[in-house]
């Protein structure tokens, strides 16, 4: 988060962005401490589950941050996804008619929201990009990744739809993968890719441009906090 936040304070001078982990005990609420103005938090997750709808609102305890949407609902980040699918297909000369993506995901058994995110997400690329096929397979659900990666063939492309390079990326994937004999390309997962800095700082000054936002605020002497969690 520390390097995520640096790239992204390098986009948008004059604020200062940074980056904490609410795994990390007392870090959003040191960081809320330092506020100057009320901040923008960016949560750097791929739903709108748990985490951000019960346990980020609780932690900020009354503090006037406004908190936008996570990663995986941001529009732009399916636009970043067809564009490194586009230029793997072109270096592979592969015609993306013929292409099937796997879109490995986590999924949830007590909650629909890390499923649906992933399937909106899957049905966007869709009509963005005339793919022969798009799988979505689950960590914690069903179809499993296995499943969905079975028989894909060769020209095909597994792309985590994950925020970073966790365990579920490094071990349960890998194992899905290999268990279905997938034979195609796998890419990092979305959340790493060198787009999302330029991702997080449009979404910035996106929310900086609501009406809601009122002018002088964002004319402060002192810098806009920007959190990313």
């Amino acid at each position: 988060m520390a390097r995520l936040a640096g790239k992204v304070a390098a986009l948008l001078p004059g604020r200062r962005i940074q980056g904490v982990t609410l795994a990390m005990p007392g870090a959003l609420e040191k960081a809320l401490a330092a506020c100057k103005v009320p901040p923008v938090i960016y949560p750097f997750f791929m739903s709108d589950g748990w985490f951000t709808g019960h346990a980020l609102p609780k932690r900020l305890n009354g503090s006037s941050g406004r908190i936008l949407d996570p990663l995986g609902l941001d529009p732009g980040l399916v636009r970043l996804a067809a564009e490194n699918i586009l230029r793997v297909a072109a270096l592979r000369h592969w015609s993306t008619e013929r292409v099937i993506l796997i879109l490995a995901a986590h999924g949830s058994g007590r909650s629909r929201n890390s499923a649906q995110a992933s399937k909106v997400f899957a049905n966007t690329l869709s009509r963005m990009l005339h793919l022969k096929e798009i799988r979505i397979g689950f960590v914690e659900e069903e179809p499993s990744i296995s499943q969905a990666a079975r028989n894909a063939g060769p020209h095909s492309i597994c792309l985590p739809f994950f925020a970073a390079t966790g365990g579920h990326v490094q071990d349960d994937i890998p194992q899905g993968l290999a268990k279905a004999g997938f034979a195609g390309e796998t890419f990092d997962p979305i959340g790493v890719a060198p787009q999302i800095p330029a991702l997080v700082a449009q979404a910035i000054l996106r929310s900086e441009s609501e009406p809601s936002v009122k002018p002088k605020t964002l004319q402060h002497a002192s810098p806009q906090h920007q959190l990313l969690c």
